[in-house]
């Protein structure tokens, strides 16, 4: 692929905007498409939890993609006082798949084809966790942007999951399946890559459509799932609380793109939020109980794996992540 393919395709997404060319080869060094995939397998109560990678997606310039409202200087000073460059945030692709006896789950499916070499890493990743995509039974979505389920698709077009039921917000299919799409409330400028962005998740669901079983909020599923609404990054944007016996963990999909910028200003926003405020106040409100309640979290986008606790520091959070004295 191209360079100038790959920066469509990121701009089709909807979710990073577009490289300057002259950044590009370096950044697409970063990480390599060879070789064995990591995985992470640890046990919640009586289930079996698998995290792997679909890859990486890396946003540059940070703005106006991150707290496209605020003033670039204290964006700025935040990501030195964290030692992260000022030119770019990379974010992960944590996937999480479930077994609960001969049930194998998997929430979200990644960026598939869509976006280059450095994403589109999930039936790599199944192979090297020791799984086979027809052993999927279901397939639970957090929302319907492209990187959670451009691979539910193979490059051809075809079914990725071909025994999967897939499990998607009533208001998530309505909203994207509609004849208009309300973003006046969004930050995401570029109007014409919107219509891709649109034109895209829409050709995927109705590829998928005799495979999908539509829920309402809230719901439970499989006797250890529970979907909890978290409107905002998308008006069906959903929570996804994994539990078995008194343990729990709460996957909070894309309410979270950054562990050093939206912790501790959960008002800054990120440009693929449907309603930049309400995912704001969302985002405010299950911060609050999930720091209260010391609940242990699971992160779509934060750095592998992507498991740990939010705390309250001050008038804001700060991400807390589990350490590990070796891989596996």
């Amino acid at each position: 692929m191209n360079r100038r393919a790959l920066v469509k395709q990121l701009m089709v997404m909807g979710l990073a905007t577009a490289l300057p060319l002259k950044k590009l080869s370096a950044l697409n060094g970063n990480i390599t498409s060879t070789g064995k995939r990591p995985f992470h397998r640890f046990m919640l109560g009586e289930l079996e939890l698998t995290v792997i990678t679909d890859g990486h997606l890396i946003i540059s310039p940070v703005q106006p993609a991150f707290a496209p409202r605020t003033d670039s200087a204290a964006v700025n000073t935040l990501l030195r006082e964290h030692f992260r460059p000022t030119s770019s945030i990379d974010l992960s692709m944590n996937i999480l798949l479930i077994r609960k006896g001969k049930q194998l789950i998997l929430v979200d499916t990644g960026a598939g084809p869509l976006f280059g070499k450095n994403s589109g890493w999930l039936p790599q990743s199944l192979a090297d966790a020791g799984f086979r995509p027809e052993q999927v039974t279901d397939i639970v979505l957090s929302h319907a942007h492209t990187d959670h389920i451009g691979g539910l698709l193979k490059t051809d077009g075809q079914l990725l999951f071909p025994s999967a039921s897939i499990h998607l917000s009533a208001i998530e299919h309505h909203f994207w399946m509609a004849d208009k799409q309300d973003f006046s409330k969004s930050e995401f400028r570029d109007k014409a890559a919107l219509q891709n962005i649109i034109a895209d998740t829409q050709r995927i669901l109705t590829t998928v459509k005799n495979k999908l079983v539509l829920f309402e909020h809230p719901t439970e599923l499989f006797g250890c799932l529970r979907l909890e609404l978290a409107a905002g990054h998308t008006p069906g944007h959903t929570l996804v609380r994994i539990f078995s016996g008194r343990e729990e963990l709460v996957h909070i999909a894309d309410m979270m793109h950054s562990d050093v910028l939206l912790f501790p200003h959960p008002e800054w926003g990120f440009f693929g939020d449907t309603d930049l405020e309400q995912a704001a106040a969302t985002r405010k409100a299950i911060l609050n109980r999930l720091a209260t309640d010391k609940t242990r979290i699971f992160a779509y986008h934060l750095p592998w794996p992507g498991i740990g606790h939010a705390r309250t520091n001050g008038n804001g959070y700060e991400w807390i992540a589990e350490t590990y004295s070796y891989p596996g």
